[in-house]
């Protein structure tokens, strides 16, 4: 198998990919990352994962799987971006309240010798408790909810906060490295 490269910034994806086993590099990609608007379709997270894998190919020295992935979360099929200040936060943080959601990562495996590529998509439904004004302050006074898109990273909700996850935590936390290996494998079929 090629060399594997991550082309994110993201400690989460690294960390889920280190416990899965992978080793890799990690470069960043150049492609600029923009929302034409909030409404939500596969396609366009999709899109947003490839472009940032062929954003990264002119950043890498040798030939390589490189590994892609975009994470949205979706209330209503409106996409929930990271908030921009503490209000923001507050009120992506209300508008999840005794709601559930869905998390959406779509991952690109990209070789970066023949630019043959596989996208992969995994979709986790969230249902939150109810939040009072002082569980949503707590949170932003004492996590970092600007950095996350939906204003909240799971792993580190305190308890109570959760009521159900239906699907993979991991996808949730920044990539599922089960749809990183099945994608790999589906790009080595195509080789």
């Amino acid at each position: 198998m090629k060399n594997l490269v991550l082309a994110s910034k993201s400690p989460r994806r690294r960390e889920i990919l280190k416990k899965a086993g992978f080793t890799f590099d990690i470069i960043t990609s150049d492609y600029e990352e923009e929302l034409d608007n909030k409404e939500f379709s596969y396609q366009k997270i999709e899109t947003l994962a490839k472009n940032k894998a062929f954003g990264a190919i002119n950043n890498i020295k040798q030939p390589a799987l490189i590994i892609s992935a975009d994470t949205v979360v979706v209330l209503d099929n409106k996409i929930l971006t990271k908030p921009i200040d503490r209000n923001d936060a507050f009120k992506t943080l209300q508008s999840l309240s005794n709601r559930v959601h869905e998390v959406v990562t779509s991952i690109c495996i990209l070789d970066s010798e023949t630019q043959k590529y596989i996208i992969n998509s995994t979709t986790t439904k969230v249902e939150f408790n109810h939040f009072s004004n002082e569980m949503i302050n707590y949170y932003i006074d004492n996590y970092k909810p600007y950095d996350k898109a939906g204003a909240y990273g799971i792993q580190e909700l305190p308890e109570g906060y959760i009521n159900n996850i239906i699907g993979d935590i991991e996808n949730v936390i920044g990539l599922s490295s089960n749809t990183v290996k099945e994608s790999i494998l589906q790009l080595e079929n195509l080789l």
